[in-house]
């Protein structure tokens, strides 16, 4: 099979089930706002060195395909190959929130993003994420969106949140406090 078919070469592509919309339809946008936060979750799994980490990341990996197929799926077609989302990836999320809360000072400001390279790259993927979850909201406004992907995106940006402030500990990077003028 080649990479390259020319099918979109006219600003068109097909959803899973064959319906051809085109390339700026807010569904396309979703989906490839997912594919760009599952990059980031990549590189975020190339730094990491604990291997645990690792292994839940390339777990948020697997549930972004699972989130990515299901928008890209035809909310019209007859496709039953397509995974799902469960409470319990929501679940598997917030417990790691919840484990890594306990380790972290209470957050009495706003952290200013940055610190540390790695550090940079989780507040860049929490900020991704968001996007993503914007355009999944925008697509639910007119197609009905399964609820789960939208509790899922909203709840990773907490868990990149929560990481990003861990990894800063692990790195003794300061959290700098927003401060607003005036």
């Amino acid at each position: 099979m080649k990479i390259y078919t020319k099918s979109g070469d006219q600003g068109k592509t097909s959803l899973l089930g064959g319906k051809r919309v085109s390339k700026a339809d807010v569904r396309i946008h979703a989906y490839g706002t997912v594919d760009e936060l599952n990059s980031y979750i990549g590189l975020l799994r190339d730094i990491d060195s604990f291997p645990a980490r690792k292994d839940f990341l390339k777990h948020i990996q697997d549930s972004l395909f699972s989130i990515g197929a299901i928008l890209a799926a035809d909310p019209e077609g007859n496709i039953n190959i397509i995974p799902s989302m469960e409470q319990t990836n929501i679940e598997s999320l917030e417990n790691e929130i919840d484990k890594i809360e306990e380790s972290l000072p209470k957050m009495r400001n706003f952290v200013l993003p940055g610190g540390h390279t790695f550090v940079s790259y989780c507040h860049i993927s929490r900020c991704v994420c968001r996007r993503a979850e914007r355009w999944i909201i925008q697509l639910n406004e007119d197609q009905p969106v399964d609820e789960y992907v939208i509790q899922y995106m909203n709840r990773l940006s907490d868990y990149l949140f929560v990481l990003a402030r861990k990894i800063s500990q692990e790195v003794e990077s300061e959290e700098i406090p927003w401060k607003p003028r005036g």
